[in-house]
Order: C-alpha cells, then structure tokens, then sequence
C-alpha cells in the first residue's frame, strides 16, 4: 500500500494551529501577524512529518486546475480570519485541491489569475469592482465573503445585525443611555462602520439618544479616559457596545483604572467570543459570530460550482449568530 502523503492538515494538528496558519508561514507570507514561537512550531512540525508544499507549486507551474485562490485584503489578519481561511482550506484541501492565499498588494487580480491559473476564486472581501469581470473572462468561477454583509455574495455576516444585538440585550437589562466603544485602527473600518450603523440604528428604534462614540485604544491610559468620557456626562452612560472584546477588554482596563464597576456601574457587551472574553474579570458578553461555519459554508459554495457531481446541499449564505451572556452585563 502506498505511503499516505502528508497535508498541511497533517501539520496543522500536530503543530495545534490552523491550516491557514501553516500554508501563510511554509509561504512565509508577508503582513500576518503570527508570533515568532508559532512559526518556529510549525516549521518543527513539517519537519518532524516531512511535509513541504511542493504540490502546489508544481500544480502552479504546470497550471493545472488543482488550485484554489483565496483573495483576501492587505493588512494584518487576526484570530478570526484565521479561523474563517482555516476552516475554509481544510474543506477544500479534503476534495484535493490546493489553497493559495494572495494579498493584492496593488497588482490588479487579471494579472494574478493569468499567472496561477486557479480553477476557483474566493474572494474574502477583497475584490475592486471591475474583478469578478475579470474571473468571468477567463471562466474561473468566484464565491465571495462579504464581511459587512451585503448582498450578491456566497457568504455574508451582517454587521448591522451585530450591532443591534448588543443593542438589544443591552436594552433587555434596562439599560437606557448607551456607548459605543470604538476601535482606534483605521484597518477595522470596513467592519466597525456597518456595526456602529447597528447600534445608532437600534437605539432610535427604541427611542433612545444616540450612543455616545468614543474611541478606545488598547493602552491603560488611554482606555481610562475613555472610560471617563463616557462617565463624566449629565447623561452618564452606563453600557457599552464595544467594537470586538479587544475592545471591550480595554474598557474594562480603563474601568478598573477609574474605579467604575462592571456591570454593576458600567455593563459591557464586546463581538466575537474569543477565548480571552471567557478570561477577563469578569468574563465578558459578546455577540458570538461562528468563524468556522463561516469559512465552511464559503468552501461549499465554491465546491458546488466546482463539482457538481458532489451533489453538496447549498448551505446557508449567513452563519449563526449568538449572544453569548457573561457576567460584565
């Protein structure tokens, strides 16, 4: 019996990473942000198993149809979209192809098509208007993930929705002056804009003022002031609808440095359920988004186009959204 080869999934479990995780650091990929200690684990881990991604490049240069190109935007990509790209790969990978992830960086996506020559396109909210066009021309067949959740796309996670949840919990717990905590990167617009539209949108539904926006960065000091911009008011706030729970962790740094009390003074709702918000004191509500079917129901889209003879049921184009409810409310 022939020798099983050994896949990135391979690596991955022994390395406990993502897929995407190990295909960004065997391609040394540049702008993520994973630590020096998870490089060196997962390139311990190939070795160990005697992996390398020489597949692909050869299915590359011989431009044969084994390949998937995921599209996904410049900037640094977080635990989330690592979830999302992982559980994407690993089912793709499962039907024998393989995930290339190629930031644009400028170059326009012809250009791209014509030198990998992918027989699939998934398009992580990175494509410019004119490059779906540009896939149909060459006859590649795209799927998109649209991260503030409009239409014409496989997959879309509805940001305005977002925001009204932590709205609406918020509001159940007699909570009636509210505040948006904001995130001070510029490269979390295209998210935090559609769920602070949420937020305003769900309070003027209730009849509520519109929530007081500060922005909070992830520094003590600076989430102290924020804290007291939102307290130091004739209409004192006293919930917070925070970006994501980095976010939201920061407010409660700047809450413990001002001696505000959470919940009993200022309740905290943050987006995204990662494992730190079950850590924080105290462990912190948050509008949990599932990254994992997110990036599965994305990988099916594209394989029904891809293998039709799969007969693949169509998932669904919105993942599940909880709330979550922890003690900060």
């Amino acid at each position: 019996m022939a020798e099983r080869r050994v896949t990135s999934r391979d690596v991955a479990q022994k390395a406990g990473v993502s897929q995407s995780t190990v295909s960004y650091v065997m391609n040394d990929a540049p702008g993520q942000t994973i630590s020096a200690a998870t490089r060196e684990r997962v390139l311990q881990a190939a070795a160990e198993l005697g992996y390398t991604p020489s597949a692909t490049a050869r299915a590359l240069r011989r431009g044969t149809s084994e390949v998937v190109l995921v599209v996904i935007p410049d900037g640094q990509i977080g635990q989330v979209a690592l979830e999302v790209l992982g559980a994407f790969g690993e089912i793709v990978e499962d039907h024998g192809y393989s995930v290339v992830y190629q930031r644009r960086r400028g170059r326009a996506l012809d250009a791209i098509l014509r030198e990998l020559r992918p027989v699939g396109v998934a398009d992580v909210a990175a494509f410019a208007t004119e490059d779906e066009a540009a896939a149909a021309h060459l006859g590649i067949p795209v799927v998109g993930l649209s991260v503030d959740g409009g239409d014409g796309h496989a997959m879309r996670i509805p940001q305005r929705k977002v925001g009204a949840l932590q709205v609406e919990h918020l509001v159940a717990r007699g909570h009636t002056h509210l505040g948006y905590a904001a995130s001070a990167d510029p490269l979390t617009t295209i998210l935090m804009r559609p769920r602070l539209a949420g937020v305003q949108a769900a309070c003027a539904a209730h009849g509520l003022p519109a929530p007081v926006v500060v922005d909070v960065p992830l520094f003590p000091d600076a989430a102290a002031r924020a804290v007291r911009r939102l307290r130091d008011r004739d209409d004192r706030v006293t919930a917070v609808c925070a970006y994501d729970d980095e976010v939201a962790l920061a407010v409660l740094a700047g809450a413990h440095a001002t001696g505000v009390r959470v919940p009993d003074d200022l309740a905290v709702v943050g987006v995204d359920d990662v494992p730190l918000a079950r850590l924080a004191l105290p462990p912190i509500t948050s509008v949990g988004i599932r990254t994992a079917e997110v990036g599965s129901g994305l990988a099916r889209h594209l394989l029904r186009r891809l293998r039709p003879d799969l007969g693949l049921p169509e998932p669904d184009d919105e993942p599940p959204i909880d709330m979550v409810v922890r003690a900060s409310t």
